[in-house]
């Protein structure tokens, strides 16, 4: 579908023209075709007047386990590990592909209301988590988190299911729906599985050609431990069975240490900042200033809705923006709202390999509105500082993902809401929770 967005007053991303007013984005199927302020030739099937709105790309939540959006606000109060081990790995259990195709569709309809168009995704029964993608229209890296609790002699990629979830997961899913979604190689983390499990996923990943997801140095106590255990850090143990050497994305990074944010500039691996769920489990604060400071390239996720308790990009750019104020701004200043804006978008697409991000001619046409007409938005003296400290997913009027209109004025366009609900309520909770 051809599609010209009139008086488009636009937070491009593109330092070439990084706003504009008054102008006009022309989208023809998945991408952009035209960005200017005159009136692009030929007809359009449809003409949009963005009037009293701000267009800007696409949210990339770059790190969350969509389908835990059934346990929101589960076992709360805790640490990671004691939330972890005593409500979360059970509950998990009981998790069969309806309980995660209702909470995948539960999370993503949530996501797409507030103007998310592209996720990194880790969770089990990954197949059906990729189904549900498709239907949404949003795009997904996905992986499954190889987990392995064997001693490390008896590893075998016969019989570990992580190992043949990785496999199946590629073979059927990846570049599904002409490259909608994308299969990612992971590791669950450290202190989930070892060597020989590093060293097979590592394998796979360099085979493929595909990127890394993994849950690096989260809490203080998982990264000490490492290093009391192996002699040196998550990441760089990692890097010794070749984990990072097709790049990727580590998750959280907030207790790195001895040359981790060195290692992960050089190897091409982007630092996901979780910093609404690090908060939450009492996790701790990344250091963003100095991961930008030693090369590394930075973006957002939410983690899962049962840590955070939200899929609110907005948040986190709010949150990751005081506490890095707040934590380090005594000695670097402020982080600018450029820097974060660009950590929601343009990096986080740019780490998953995305041609999106950016509101230029050529990239794919992830876009969305904003109204700034809102009480919360006005008025506005600077685009970036309102978007960052002031917006919310209720100011979202029109979520684009790969050229298709897939949420416009508070209505959904491809998921069935009622339907979401009706399942998550008389299916997915009774089933976990008893």
């Amino acid at each position: 579908m051809s599609i010209l967005f009139t008086n488009v007053a636009a937070l491009t991303m593109d330092p070439a023209k990084p706003a504009l007013d008054g102008a006009f984005v022309a989208v023809e199927g998945t991408k952009i075709t035209f960005v200017g302020t005159q009136h692009p030739a030929g007809e359009f099937e449809r003409v949009v007047d963005c009037t009293g709105k701000v267009m800007m790309p696409g949210l990339v939540n770059a790190h969350t386990h969509v389908a835990m959006s059934l346990m929101r606000g589960y076992g709360g109060g805790c640490d990671l590990h004691t939330w972890l081990n005593d409500y979360i790995f059970p509950a998990e259990d009981k998790l069969d592909s309806r309980c995660i195709a209702a909470g995948t569709a539960l999370g993503l309809a949530e996501m797409i209301a507030s103007g998310v168009t592209c996720i990194a995704d880790m969770y089990m029964h990954t197949g059906t988590v990729a189904r549900t993608v498709l239907e949404s229209g949003i795009s997904a890296n996905l992986a499954c988190g190889a987990v392995y609790f064997g001693a490390p002699e008896d590893f075998s990629p016969k019989t570990c299911n992580d190992c043949e979830n990785h496999i199946r997961l590629f073979e059927e899913w990846h570049g599904a729906g002409d490259g909608q979604i994308l299969v990612d190689a992971s590791i669950h983390a450290e202190y989930t599985s070892c060597a020989p499990v590093w060293e097979w996923v590592a394998e796979f990943a360099q085979k493929h050609g595909l990127g890394m997801h993994v849950h690096v140095s989260e809490t203080h106590s998982e990264h000490e431990k490492c290093i009391d255990k192996y002699g040196t850090t998550p990441a760089q143990l990692l890097d010794r069975y070749g984990v990072w050497n097709n790049g990727g994305i580590a998750a959280h990074c907030v207790h790195l240490s001895g040359g981790d944010a060195e290692l992960f500039a050089k190897r091409g691996v982007t630092a996901v900042h979780n910093p609404v769920s690090n908060l939450k489990l009492m996790s701790g604060v990344a250091p963003l200033f100095f991961l930008r400071d030693c090369g590394t390239s930075l973006a957002l996720g939410t983690d899962g809705v049962a840590s955070n308790n939200s899929h609110n990009m907005f948040e986190e750019m709010k949150v990751a923006a005081l506490t890095q104020n707040n934590s380090f701004g005594e000695d670097h200043g402020l982080l600018p709202s450029a820097d974060i804006l660009a950590m929601a978008t343009v990096n986080g697409a740019r780490a998953l390999r995305r041609d999106a991000g950016v509101i230029a001619a050529g990239k794919m046409a992830d876009l969305i509105l904003l109204d700034v007409t809102h009480p919360n938005l006005f008025p506005c003296h600077d685009i970036m500082e309102n978007l960052v400290y002031s917006a919310a997913p209720s100011n979202v009027v029109m979520n684009m993902a790969r050229g298709k209109i897939i949420y416009e004025n508070g209505t959904f366009l491809t998921l069935d809401l009622e339907k979401i609900r009706a399942e998550v309520k008389n299916y997915a909770l009774p089933h976990i929770f008893g």
